[in-house]
């Protein structure tokens, strides 16, 4: 009984997706038949909107709602302040205060006294100074760039080995780059203190420094050659001087800094690297340094790629511990371009002078980053 009921139920559900209905049973030749005749189904479509195209306006609606957020922070504080700048860079502005601006609209255009054009920008190309900073940012980033790439890169290659306590050595190497910047270039500044600093003492304890020729670091403005050949008895012309003392001292501490982000960014790469073409070239002889060489570097070109780009822009962008350590001295050895626009804006007041040089510092690190992608872009491999 059961498996008639199950079938006449089947029979039932088949003909009603087909859109077919049973008739009323009739008997044939002693039995009882059916018979099934199409049910017409409505072709009309509703009025208004269809339900595919509402849907479809709904989630572009909800997609927008929950972009909103971020839209309006991004054009608060990324796309307004670079187009108010652009217009500031344009004009002889003056703080509100000293035009005593009342209204709003008075605070936001008012201090625009006189429209210069260009006048600034042309100020700024005829500046020996901005130059200058220019050079000392060029100089920071060529010293800079191969010291941490290099160390980094050393230092996570080893730490990628089977060494014992690695984890450890890995939250100790990242641990600066997590502390305040602020913070952490004080401690380095007592650290140079000609007198009572911790570097000093060592080196003269250790005998590579004479106690009545102590270097003075932050506050030495000499080249490091030619600071060295004076400590022998030789003058050096002042182009061949090198960088200054208090730039490499920087230069120290930005790679103390930073060793452990790049590293951590290597380990990363390293890790992608599949096994099976170590195990692949060991087979065929290859040793440590052609599985670095043929295998290990080229496959790590996106990382160090990426690392260079980034090193680069945060180099030409530096400044807080620039300011805390030296504030740009001694005289302008450690006068970065970021430095020179925040000396330009808060001691001189020259606030369209310093947008100015804003934009043109922009422009060179929009620069730099489309001559690396072009000419280091082309050498990644990402197979």
């Amino acid at each position: 009984m059961q498996v008639i009921v199950n079938r006449e139920l089947s029979k039932y559900l088949v003909l009603s997706i087909m859109g077919l209905q049973e008739q009323p049973a009739q008997r044939r030749g002693g039995l009882m038949t059916s018979q099934a005749t199409p049910v017409p189904i409505s072709t009309t479509r509703p009025r208004g909107l269809s339900g595919r195209r509402l849907r479809r306006i709904q989630e572009i609606g909800l997609g927008y709602l929950l972009l909103a957020p971020a839209l309006t922070i991004l054009i608060v504080f990324d796309f307004f302040p670079i187009f108010f700048g652009a217009f500031i860079s344009t004009c002889d502005w003056k703080p509100a205060a000293a035009i005593g601006a009342e209204t709003l609209l008075d605070r936001w255009l008012g201090p625009c006294v006189k429209f210069v054009g260009f006048e600034h920008y042309l100020r700024a190309f005829n500046d020996p100074q901005m130059w200058q900073s220019l050079i000392v940012t060029a100089t920071y980033a060529l010293i800079s760039l191969p010291i941490q790439l290099g160390l980094s890169l050393f230092f996570a290659y080893l730490l990628f080995q089977n060494v014992r306590g690695k984890e450890m050595f890995r939250v100790v190497f990242f641990l600066p780059y997590i502390t305040s910047s602020v913070a952490s270039a004080a401690v380095w500044s007592f650290l140079y203190n000609p007198d009572k600093g911790l570097i000093n003492n060592f080196l003269v304890h250790l005998g590579v420094m004479d106690p009545e020729k102590v270097w003075k670091w932050l506050g030495e403005p000499t080249g490091i050659f030619a600071l060295m050949a004076r400590n022998a008895g030789v003058a050096l012309p002042e182009w061949l001087g090198g960088p200054s003392l208090a730039l490499l001292a920087v230069i120290f501490y930005t790679t103390w800094v930073f060793l452990g982000y790049d590293m951590t960014l290597f380990l990363a790469g390293l890790g992608n690297i599949p096994g099976e073409l170590y195990d692949a070239a060991k087979v065929d002889g290859a040793s440590g340094w052609k599985l670095f060489r043929h295998i290990t570097f080229p496959l790590l070109s996106p990382t160090t790629f990426f690392i260079l780009i980034i090193t680069v822009i945060g180099i030409f962008k530096a400044f807080n511990h620039i300011y805390v350590m030296t504030q740009g001295g001694p005289g302008d050895a450690t006068t970065t371009t970021s430095i020179y626009i925040f000396q330009q804006l808060y001691q001189y007041n020259r606030y369209g002078y310093s947008a100015a040089l804003s934009f043109i510092l922009f422009i060179a690190i929009l620069g730099l980053t489309i001559a690396q992608n072009r000419i280091a872009g082309s050498r990644v491999v990402y197979d």
